[in-house]
């Protein structure tokens, strides 16, 4: 008998041996499944840019898009988790391997795909969204559910499957962020992440069918084995659902808020955003595994009262990220290392919603897949929802501190929802439910309050400054503020200056006066960016434009305009006509339209998207709406590269000051034209010029002396403001054009390496 036990023991022993094993591989496949996704929505997400745009709506149509075919790509997972008969590691592979196929092709795909949906409406374009990501999503969103069913049948608890496997795939997205934003994008570029992430996908392949051929896989747990405990749904399902639901709201409202408010103090750095979604997606994995150990160490009653106490002190944490970014504005560049620690501890209290909701009302049985799968499309459907009203209602209504306070309140609610479904004992859930009431109350008075001067500090990094915040204007695009001086910044940089007075030139207004200096007769314009309006009102009162279209991607420039005399009539004047979209979706759109001259005072070159409105694409865009003799005249922040790829894509062009003039016919540059233009200029009727005065005349004169920088004999004379393209190509030899694929110096700026 004895030796009965000790061979029972045994066989136990290795069984679980056995299980740990796969386990521990199983894992390391979610892990590095992980990786290409992130890499993967990354990516796709910039190319389905290209195509719809970079707008909000753009934005929140795409994020949609990739949750929704997770979402119900885990029901089709947990579909297949209730089939017993199914190799679940063959399985992982197939979907490893088809989803690298997809991803092989996936950019040719949406290129092609992407000129058939130009010019459609809105619902088709986010139908066309859906359609593109809709193959890949439903692949990677099944195995989640198929993962928990196999594990949870074979160790009984189900919390501890979901928090473990919720663990390892969000740390895989969170490390490939990391590896996009410092590695992948600013080297390898577009293609070349893909290429990481194919390779990666046939890697978890391979060893998914090489542990199944050569492992050894554990059987599920005998019925009586699994935890009776862990059967008793202690939550109604549908409750849980919403709770669910309510968490993965919050959740993608609180990524939104962190990635509005990091974009506005960093100036819409690309690296930056990519850091806070590694911090994010890593804080999610550590409240996951935190969970899932719970779950296997603690009672009922003490798992709901630690969720309860970790939602609460991310709650708390969710009020003070404002006040304390503000605060700390000082630390500049190092406020980012601060932010993104609050994200994480955020992210790590709501990462645990899910794993004690699995807990709380799934039993460990051959239906746990499935219902993971439902529970996780609920989490999936709450995000969605958050993604578009947060992003495509709430910031369009609400600013900053606003919607950190609502955020604050559906925290609370989400917290009194969960006590009022719980069994702890009731004066218990009374005193809980008092305390959050209470957290309520003090954020609604004090996120206000403490958050006054959130803006202005993080505007100015908390350096001292005679600069005041004397207006805002927050929509979905994004957040304008605007000086006592007239300067005005989007989302915290630099972006114009509301003056149109050539003889008092503080924001390179001279740019757009010289449009007749290098076209005879600019009749019709296309501007692409408005800002404050100042070169939009230069370039309609050109007595030779008959018409000026602008494409703003922000309508919240007009409400600054209107209150600014200078540059107020734009609004109203007959030749001028202003359209909200992205200037790059507009001319794809709008094939048929051409242009004598196009203009572009496009932001810093190492923005978020910049590169969108810089590349060799977007200039080959550019020369099908010029006609015959047409000019580009668009801003290169100074950037040798952004300058290179001009000269390279047009036969003819040159810098003018920090612009660059390009055409495929010779420039006429007519200095004797420009004089006269100057000399007649007119803004709503006032003359621009006294020739009557001394000094404007001798500014004149000084404007007319740049004619020498053409002449060969000047090439190497420094900081000239024109330079003929022969000239600037021998200056800039050796640095690399700027394409959509390698996307300019977006990434490598925030390292010191453009």
């Amino acid at each position: 008998m004895a030796s009965l036990d000790l061979a029972t023991a045994s066989s136990a022993a290795r069984r679980s041996e056995r299980q740990e094993q796969q386990t521990r591989i199983l894992c390391v496949l979610f892990f590095f499944s992980g990786f290409p996704a992130l890499i993967y929505q990354l990516t796709w997400q910039r190319a389905l840019f290209l195509i719809f745009g970079v707008n909000i709506e753009s934005v929140t149509i795409v994020v949609t898009a990739f949750m929704l075919g997770l979402g119900v790509g885990s029901l089709g997972g947990g579909w297949l988790s209730k089939r017993q008969g199914i190799a679940l590691l063959p399985l992982l592979a197939a979907i490893e391997f088809l989803t690298g196929v997809f991803g092989l092709f996936s950019l040719s795909i949406f290129d092609k795909v992407g000129a058939f949906t130009i010019g459609l409406s809105l619902p088709a374009t986010a139908a066309a969204a859906l359609a593109l990501v809709t193959v890949p999503t439903l692949l990677m969103g099944a195995t989640l559910p198929l993962l928990v069913g196999h594990l949870a049948r074979r160790s009984g608890n189900l919390g501890s499957a979901v928090g473990l496997l919720y663990y390892v795939n969000p740390l895989g997205a969170g490390a490939a962020c990391l590896v996009c934003a410092l590695l992948l994008f600013p080297f390898l570029g577009m293609s070349g992440s893909i290429y990481i992430a194919v390779a990666i996908n046939v890697m978890v392949a391979v060893n998914a069918l090489a542990a199944q051929w050569f492992g050894n896989t554990p059987t599920a747990l005998p019925p009586d084995k699994v935890r009776g405990v862990r059967l008793k749904q202690e939550l109604t399902f549908s409750s849980v659902l919403a709770l669910a639901a309510a968490g993965g709201f919050i959740s993608l409202s609180y990524e939104i808020f962190f990635f509005r408010t990091i974009s506005y103090s960093t100036g819409s750095s690309a690296s930056a955003f990519a850091l806070m979604l590694s911090a994010f997606l890593i804080g999610i994995a550590s409240g996951a595994r935190e969970a899932g150990e719970n779950c296997k160490a603690l009672r009922r009653d003490d798992m709901m009262r630690r969720l309860v106490n970790t939602l609460l002190f991310g709650t708390i944490l969710g009020i003070a990220f404002l006040p304390l970014l503000g605060h700390l504005a000082w630390l500049g560049n190092a406020l980012i290392g601060v932010a993104m620690l609050v994200v994480f501890l955020i992210a790590r209290s709501w990462g645990a919603l899910l794993p004690y909701l699995a807990e709380f009302s799934i039993a460990a049985d051959s239906k746990a897949g499935m219902r993971t799968a439902v529970l996780y499309l609920a989490n999936i459907l709450g995000s969605a929802t958050g993604s578009v009203l947060t992003g495509f209602v709430l910031m369009d209504h609400l600013g900053l501190v606003a919607i950190a306070a609502t955020i604050a309140a559906a925290c609370i609610i989400c917290v009194l929802c969960l006590l009022a479904t719980t069994s702890l004992p009731a004066r218990e859930k009374l005193q809980r439910a008092a305390v959050a009431t209470t957290i309520g109350l003090v954020a609604a008075i004090t996120i206000p309050r403490v958050s006054v001067q959130v803006l202005e500090n993080l505007q100015w990094k908390g350096e001292p400054t005679t600069r005041k915040i004397v207006d805002i204007v927050e929509t979905r695009s994004g957040i304008i503020t605007a000086t006592n001086d007239g300067v005005v910044f989007g989302n915290g940089m630099y972006d114009g200056r509301f003056n149109t007075d050539l003889k008092h030139d503080t924001n390179g207004i001279v740019r757009p006066y010289a449009l007749s200096l290098f076209h005879p007769a600019p009749r019709d314009v296309l501007m692409i960016g408005l800002s404050t309006g100042s070169w939009a009102q230069v370039i309609a009162n050109n007595a030779d434009v008959r018409s000026l279209t602008v494409i703003e991607i922000n309508p919240g420039y007009l409400a600054l305009i209107k209150k600014e005399p200078e540059v107020a009539p734009i609004l109203t004047n007959p030749k001028i006509k202003i359209v909200t979209d992205d200037g790059r979706r507009w001319l794809r759109a709008n094939p048929g339209r051409h242009f004598d001259a196009i203009v572009s005072n496009t932001t810093w070159h190492f923005r978020a998207s910049a590169a969108n409105l810089l590349s060799e694409e977007f200039l080959g865009t550019i020369r099908h709406h010029l006609n015959a003799g047409g000019i580009f005249f668009y801003n290169t922040t100074d950037s040798a590269r952004v300058q290179r790829t001009g000269c390279l894509a047009f036969a003819h062009g040159a810098r003018f000051t920090n612009h660059m003039v390009l055409s495929d016919k010779p420039i006429d540059w007519n200095f004797r034209r420009w004089r006269h233009t100057l000399e007649t200029y007119r803004l709503d009727g006032a003359p621009v010029f006294d020739m009557k005065r001394a000094t404007d005349r001798a500014e004149i004169d000084r404007l007319m002396s740049w004619q020498k920088n053409l002449l060969p004999e000047n090439a190497n004379v420094p900081h000239r403001p024109i330079e003929p393209c022969s000239d600037l190509l021998t200056r800039t030899a050796g640095e690399r054009p700027v394409t959509d694929d390698n996307m300019g110096t977006e990434w490598l700026h925030f390292m010191g390496l453009d």
